[in-house]
């Protein structure tokens, strides 16, 4: 069983991954994360019905609260295709430096949005945060 979960959290850490290395960063159009940029995405779902208007309400207003954050920087939603993953939803961000990622941490959108509505309304999920490789 923990073989399995493991295996599990592996693959969607993986999709999840290649997924947000492939996205536009602020290092022009080149897709390419920077030195000191990190790529935090965390996967999803709900405890709302796949698709239904209580997920798509939590969905759009998690994108106009955290775009709100001034270090916030190329946020994307996303919704699951693939079969091999348990979960439904994505977001994604990018920060210049651990410095910004600490402040968006801290954000008081951050912690409202968190506790107002994550907490309460998010079944389980996965988060992961990157930097390049060096």
């Amino acid at each position: 069983m923990k073989r399995r979960t493991f295996l599990r959290n592996s693959g969607a850490a993986a999709i999840i991954g290649t997924s947000m290395i492939a996205q536009g960063c602020t290092d022009g159009n080149s897709g390419l994360l920077g030195e000191t940029q990190i790529q935090h995405g965390v996967i999803f779902s709900l405890k709302h019905e796949s698709g239904s208007g209580e997920a798509g309400k939590f969905l759009a207003d998690g994108r106009k609260t955290l775009t709100e954050i001034p270090v916030v920087k190329n946020f994307q939603v996303f919704s699951q295709v693939s079969a091999k993953n348990e979960y439904d939803y994505g977001f994604t961000m990018i920060f210049d430096s651990m410095e910004d990622y600490q402040i968006y941490n801290n954000h008081p959108n951050h912690v409202a949005f968190v506790e107002d509505r994550w907490m309460k309304e998010v079944e389980k999920f996965l988060e992961i945060d990157f930097k390049v490789y060096s």
